[in-house]
C-alpha cells in the first residue's frame, strides 16, 4: 500500500495550469535536482547502445518533452558514450532501462517486489530511483521502461488524454527538478489493451496506449472455431450446429491444433458470432434446460467448457511442458458461466465478452439490475478460470452508433475494483474510436487499469484546465452534465435509441449555454500565436461540431419521432450529418469512418444515421403524395398497461374501454416516478419515446418485459377512411398484434432480440375497409421478451396511392 499512496499523492501534486514557475517529481526538498531552467539543461540521457525498441522510444520522448515543457534539450548518449567522458559532478543524468539495472542492482529487487507473481502472460513494472544526480527508470522488460518514462513525464504534468496531437497536454515550466522519488509499481492486471474495431481511425493509437501503460497484450480469442469444425457440420445445417460436448468433437479439434501446442503457440478458438443450438446428446444433457435470458436461448456454456477441457486434455497428455494458451470466447449464448462444478484446464484463457449488457452504469450501481447480474457472472466465471479470464468490454462508441457524446466514466472505477477483487487477468476493450462518442473514456480505461485506485475525480478535476485553459469552467459544467445525465439516467439498453431518454430539450438547452459562455471566455482571452492556445482554440471547435452533431441529430429525432414531421427531420438530419463529416475532416480519430473522410466507405442501411435519415426520406413519400398522403398524426400520447400475466387478451383490452382513474390522481404525471410505481393500472405514454426510458421499470429497476397493451381513439371523418387507409408504425419494436375496433386486425412477426431485426422497425397496417368515420377505437397488444419494446416513433395514418398500392 506504501507504493500506491505515494503514487496517488505525487499525481495530486501535478493539478496545474499549462504554465508554473516551477515543477518538481516527487517530493520537494532542499537538495532539488535541477532539470533545466532559464539558463538551459546539462541532462543527458543515457541508454544502452542494444537498448530495445521501447527503450528507444523512452528515452527519445524525455528528451522530446523535457525540451517542450522547459526549451532546453537534453543530450541522449548511450552508455559507452557516457563512459568513455568519465563524466563526474552533478549535472543530472537519466539512466533509463537496463542501463539502470546495471547502475543500481538494488533496483531489481524492487522490481521483483512489485511485479505481480506467478503471471499468466507477463506482468508489468516499474522502478524510478534518485541518487543524487541520477535518476535511474526502468521496467522489468523492454516495454516496462517506457512505462517508468512515461510516469515521470506525468509526474511533471504531462497528458495524453487522447490519440493525436489533439489530446496531449504539455505544461510549460520555467523550472524542472527531482526531489525525493524512490517509486516501484506493479499493475494487477496484465492484459490493458483496446482495440479498433472495423469502422475507426487507428491514427495514434499506439503511441497513446503506451504512454497510457496500456499494452497489446492478449491471447487470440476470435470468432474461429468452424475453422476446425467444418467438417463435422450435420447436412442441411450450419456451424452452428455442430456437436459441441461430445468427445470425438475434441479430438477431431486437438488433431488439428497440435502442431501449434507442440510448438508453445497460442490457439484461437473462439466459437462464431452467433448462437450455437446444437441437438447431440451429450450438449442436451448439459444445456439441463437452462435458458440465457439476454440471448434468449439455451446456454451452451456447460458443453463448451467440457469441450475446452477436453481439448486442453487431449494436448496436455502429447504436450505436458507446452506453453501455449488457447484463448476463447464466453460469449453469445455462453455468457452465462458453467452451471456445473468446473474448473477450466491450465492452457485456456476465456474472454467474457457480454455484448448486450448495460454499458452505462457500473457494476454496484442499483439502477442498472443487469450489471449487477454482470458481476456475480464475472465473479464466477473467474472462479472457473481460475483467473485466467479477460474482461472483454465494448466501450460507448461500439453500442451507440451516431458520434454523440457518452463517455460514462463514473462507473468505471466501480469496476476495476471489482476485477482486481476478483484476480481478472486483464481488460481488452473493442471501440470504433469515436472521440466525439468517448471523449475521456479512453483514458480513464488505461489509467485505472494501470493503478484501480487512480481517483477519477482528481483525473476530471486537472483535465479540464490542461485541455480547455481559459474557457475550463464553463466546459467542466458542460461535459459535467453529459456525464451527470448518464450515471443518473434509469437507461440500461443501448444504442441511438436511448438518446432521447439522455439528452432532453432542456439538457441540449443547458449544454448550448455552456458552450457560449466558453466560447465568450476564449475570444476574451488574450490572443497569442501559441502552440497551446491553438490547441485550446481546436478542442472548442471540436466541442462546437460535437454539439452541433448532437443538437441536429436530437432535431431530428423530435421532428420525426415527436411530430411526425419528416420534412423538418431530413433537414435536420443533413445539417448533423455535414457537421459530422466536419468534425471527421478535423481528426479521422473524432468519428466513426465517415464518407467523404476514409477510404473504405460508410456502413449503410438504417442501423447507420446515413440510413436512418434515408428512413425518413421514405416515410416522407408516404405523406407528401409522392407514394401516399398524410391523413392523422395519431395522438402523441396512447393509454398503456402491464399484462404481466396475460391476462388481457381474455379480458377483452383490446375492445373494453380503458379506465384511467389511478392516473388522473397521480399529481407527478410523466415522470419516470410515476411509472415506476404503477401498481399494474392504466397510464399514458408518449409514443416517442419505448415505454421502459419513461419509467416502465420495476421498483428495483428492472425493466418491464412481458405483454403490454396500448390503446388509443381516433375520431375519424368519412372522407379520412376512404381509399387505401394504413396505419405506419414508422418505429416499434416486439411482436405485435393489432387490434380495430375491438378486431384483430394484423399481426407482426419479430425475432425476440431485438437487434437481430430490420433496424428500421416499422410496421405498416393495411387498414382498408376496417375504419369507420367516426369513433374508431385502435389497440396494440406487444409481447416484449428482451431489452427495448413498444413504440417509439409516433404512428400516423396515410393513404396510399394507386401506384405505391400495386407494387
Amino acid at each position: 500500500m506504501k507504493h500506491l499512496r505515494v503514487v496517488i499523492g505525487l499525481m495530486a501534486m501535478c493539478i496545474q495550469c499549462a504554465t508554473s514557475s516551477a515543477q518538481v517529481a516527487g517530493y520537494a526538498t532542499k537538495d532539488d535536482l535541477l532539470i533545466a531552467d532559464a539558463s538551459g539543461t546539462k541532462a543527458q540521457v543515457v541508454i544502452s547502445a542494444q537498448a530495445g525498441k521501447f527503450e528507444k522510444a523512452a528515452a527519445a520522448d524525455l528528451v522530446t518533452y523535457i525540451e517542450r515543457m522547459t526549451g532546453a534539450k537534453p543530450t541522449l548518449i548511450t552508455a559507452e558514450e557516457l563512459a568513455q567522458t568519465a563524466q563526474k559532478g552533478s549535472n543530472p543524468i537519466f539512466i533509463i532501462g537496463e542501463e539502470a539495472l546495471k547502475a543500481d542492482p538494488s533496483l531489481k529487487k524492487e522490481l521483483a517486489k512489485a511485479t505481480k507473481p506467478n503471471p499468466v502472460l507477463r506482468a508489468d513494472a516499474i522502478v524510478i530511483r534518485r541518487k543524487g544526480n541520477r535518476v535511474l527508470l526502468a521496467g522489468n522488460h523492454d516495454e516496462a521502461h517506457y512505462y517508468a518514462v512515461a510516469h515521470l513525464l506525468q509526474l511533471w504534468g504531462c497528458r495524453w488524454y487522447m490519440p493525436t496531437d489533439f489530446g496531449e497536454c504539455i505544461p510549460h515550466h520555467e523550472k524542472l527538478t527531482v526531489g525525493k522519488l524512490d517509486y516501484a509499481y506493479g499493475s494487477p492486471f496484465e492484459a490493458r489493451q483496446y482495440w479498433l474495431a472495423w469502422n475507426a481511425s487507428m491514427e495514434g493509437q499506439s503511441e497513446f496506449t503506451r504512454r497510457n501503460f496500456g499494452n497489446n497484450v492478449h491471447v487470440p480469442s476470435g470468432h474461429n472455431l468452424a475453422t476446425y469444425t467444418k467438417e463435422l457440420i450435420p447436412k442441411g445445417k450450419t456451424p452452428f450446429n455442430v456437436p459441441i460436448a461430445e468427445p470425438s468433437t475434441a479430438e477431431h479439434v486437438a488433431k488439428q491444433v497440435a502442431p501449434l501446442f507442440a510448438k508453445g503457440q497460442n490457439i484461437m478458438l473462439g466459437l462464431e458470432d452467433g448462437v450455437y443450438e446444437s441437438d447431440s446428446p451429450m450438449d442436451r444433457e448439459l444445456k439441463s434446460g437452462i435458458r440465457d435470458k439476454y440471448f434468449m436461448t439455451p446456454s451452451m456454456s456447460d458443453a463448451f467448457m467440457v469441450f475446452y477441457n477436453n481439448v486442453s486434455q487431449s494436448l496436455l497428455k502429447q504436450y505436458p511442458e507446452s506453453t501455449s494458451k488457447i484463448g476463447f470466447l464466453a460469449y453469445a449464448n455462453i455468457t452465462l458461466p458453467p452451471q456445473r462444478k468446473i474448473v477450466a484446464e491450465k492452457p485456456l484463457v476465456a474472454y467474457l465478452a457480454a455484448i448486450d449488457i448495460d454499458p452505462i452504469h457500473g457494476m454496484d450501481d442499483p439502477k442498472s439490475p443487469p450489471r449487477q447480474e454482470y458481476r456475480e457472472m464475472m465473479y464466477r466465471w473467474a472462479e472457473v478460470m481460475q483467473g485466467r479470464l479477460v474482461i472483454y468490454d465494448y466501450d460507448q462508441s461500439m453500442l451507440v452508433w451516431r458520434d454523440m457524446p457518452n463517455p460514462s466514466i463514473t462507473g468505471l472505477r466501480q469496476d476495476y475494483h471489482h476485477y482486481r477483487k476478483a484476480g481478472i487477468l486483464g481488460i481488452s476493450t473493442e471501440t470504433r474510436g469515436a472521440i466525439a462518442t468517448t471523449f475521456l473514456n479512453f483514458f480513464v480505461r488505461m489509467q485505472l487499469a494501470w493503478n484501480p485506485d487512480v481517483s477519477v475525480e482528481q483525473l476530471q478535476a486537472e483535465f479540464y484546465p490542461k485541455f480547455y485553459g481559459p474557457a475550463a469552467k464553463p466546459m467542466e459544467a458542460y461535459w459535467n452534465a453529459i456525464l451527470n445525465a448518464w450515471e443518473t439516467s434509469i437507461v440500461t439498453e443501448h444504442e441511438h435509441f436511448v438518446a432521447p431518454a439522455i439528452y432532453t430539450p432542456a439538457l441540449v438547452e443547458q449544454l448550448r449555454s455552456h458552450l457560449e459562455q466558453a466560447e465568450k471566455l476564449f475570444k476574451g482571452a488574450k490572443e497569442t500565436n501559441s502552440h497551446e492556445q491553438k490547441l485550446y482554440r481546436d478542442r472548442l471547435q471540436f466541442t462546437r461540431l460535437s454539439f452541433e452533431v448532437l443538437d441536429h441529430y436530437m432535431a431530428m429525432v423530435r421532428a420525426a419521432a415527436g411530430d411526425a414531421d419528416y420534412s423538418k427531420a431530413i433537414a435536420a438530419g443533413d445539417k448533423g450529418l455535414a457537421a459530422r463529416l466536419d468534425l471527421a475532416k478535423m481528426n479521422p480519430t473524432f468519428t466513426t469512418r465517415v464518407i467523404g473522410v476514409a477510404a473504405e466507405s460508410e456502413k449503410s442501411g438504417a442501423a447507420w444515421w446515413p440510413g436512418e435519415v434515408q428512413q425518413y426520406r421514405d416515410l416522407k413519400a408516404l405523406t407528401d403524395g409522392t407514394k401516399g398522403t398524410l391523413v392523422l398524426k395519431t395522438p402523441l400520447e396512447w393509454a398503456f398497461r402491464r399484462d404481466p400475466h396475460d391476462t388481457g387478451l381474455p379480458s377483452g383490452w383490446a375492445y373494453h374501454n380503458v379506465d384511467l382513474t389511478w392516473w388522473g390522481n397521480q399529481k407527478d404525471k410523466n415522470t419516470v416516478s410515476v411509472h415506476q410505481r404503477n401498481p399494474g393500472e392504466w397510464e399514458m405514454l408518449r409514443t416517442d419515446l419505448y415505454p421502459q426510458a419513461q419509467g416502465v421499470i420495476s421498483p428495483d429497476f428492472h425493466s418491464y418485459t412481458g405483454y403490454g397493451w396500448y390503446q388509443t381513439e381516433l375520431n375519424l371523418t368519412s372522407r379520412q377512411t376512404n381509399g387505401n387507409v394504413h396505419l405506419m408504425f414508422p418505429g416499434l419494436f416486439n411482436e405485435c398484434w393489432l387490434y380495430v375496433n375491438g378486431s384483430l386486425a394484423a399481426h407482426r412477426v419479430q425475432k425476440p432480440i431485438w437487434w437481430e431485426n430490420d433496424y428500421k422497425f416499422e410496421w405498416d397496417v393495411n387498414l382498408t375497409g376496417q375504419l369507420q368515420p367516426g369513433r374508431n377505437r385502435i389497440a396494440l397488444r406487444i409481447n416484449n421478451p428482451h431489452h427495448f419494446g413498444g413504440i417509439f416513433r409516433r404512428p400516423f395514418l396515410y393513404r396510399a396511392t394507386a401506384t405505391a398500392e400495386n407494387r
